[in-house]
């Protein structure tokens, strides 16, 4: 979800942030994956950053900052993983097709690792990371599981029958569905089996955001949509003080609500409708009808992870990667 920073939320000193927001179904929790943030002429005027403009004119620089995190790994593993371990999108994944034999007794061994290895090379040829597992001391069915395990979105099976039909059998990561394919139209048709898992892996984990999406309109359903892990779009005001009271008002064992963003597509909103937390404002902010007449946005909200110690913080801020791991195999906070 794309959208722009609290007052609260944007980078200290900054003009703005904007960000795009990931959401976990299992676990209920946002995670945020890039920001982009406008520093406007702040820090130049503080360190005197300046520039000889095109009139002569001395002027002061404006900066941004902006970084695509990481973090953003551990997403893709807890959104696209199953329990038979990672599921990884073509586009992204280091290897894209793994080539296996599968020799029986009294087979043509050497002729099928022959096959697969020439498959590799016209896969690699048309673009296409692929490699072939041609070790001796495991089984088909050992390397079938270690490369499911790993997340390699299209297994190609090589058997005696396959070697005699000219062809090769191949196996999607996604959601296990089979496909014999000639040798003629193999680089096609593997492209085309990269492509709609692609696209699948999208649909799919598009379609278990947009189910777990609340909107709400009343404290009261903000606060029971929170307590079932929710992606909650709620009427806000953007005051720092309102949200820094949402999340006393929220605090738990389970954490406390915490703004992501305010997504830039927004639903339409009647013209008289109040805030979510319109009951909690202060009678000197209502006072300006901020809450009744000015909301025109709804703002993403999820329960924020609270960690127990600061030791515990610091090792996940420099291990980002393996408590979100972690969090998705074990189904809890690290």
């Amino acid at each position: 979800m794309k959208g722009r920073k609290s007052e609260l939320g944007k980078f200290a000193g900054g003009l703005y942030t904007t960000s795009v927001e990931a959401f976990i179904p299992n676990t209920g929790r946002g995670i945020q994956g890039a920001t982009s943030h406008c520093l406007g002429q702040n820090f130049a005027k503080m360190f005197e950053i300046n520039f000889e403009n095109e009139k002569g004119e001395k002027s002061m620089f404006w900066q941004n900052s902006w970084a695509y995190s990481t973090r953003t790994i551990g997403v893709m593993a807890m959104v696209h993983g199953d329990n038979k371990g990672l599921v990884l999108p073509p586009k992204v994944s280091a290897l894209q097709v793994i080539v296996i034999p599968v020799p029986y007794k009294d087979a043509d061994t050497q002729g099928i690792f022959d096959a697969c290895a020439a498959t590799v090379v016209t896969l690699s040829d048309a673009g296409i990371r692929a490699e072939a597992d041609l070790r001796e001391n495991y089984s088909p069915g050992w390397k079938y599981l270690n490369w499911k395990m790993k997340g390699v979105p299209l297994r190609i099976e090589k058997g005696p029958r396959d070697l005699a039909n000219n062809q090769v059998r191949a196996v999607r990561r996604d959601n296990g569905e089979k496909a014999d394919i000639s040798r003629v139209f193999l680089v096609e048709q593997v492209k085309g089996m990269l492509d709609k898992i692609q696209q699948n892996l999208f649909d799919v984990a598009k379609q278990k955001r947009d189910a777990c999406i609340e909107v709400v309109k009343t404290w009261d359903e903000f606060v029971k949509a929170l307590g079932q892990k929710e992606l909650i779009l709620a009427p806000w005001c953007d005051e720092e003080e309102v949200e820094k009271d949402v999340k006393a008002r929220t605090r738990g064992e389970m954490g406390a609500a915490k703004s992501l963003c305010t997504p830039f597509e927004q639903p339409e909103l009647p013209e008289d409708i109040e805030g979510v937390a319109e009951d909690s404002i202060s009678s000197s902010w209502k006072s300006q009808g901020l809450a009744l007449l000015q909301v025109e946005c709804y703002l993403m909200l999820h329960s924020m992870v609270v960690y127990p110690t600061q030791n515990l913080n610091l090792v996940l801020l420099k291990q980002c990667f393996v408590a979100t791991l972690c969090t998705s195999f074990f189904n809890h906070d690290c």
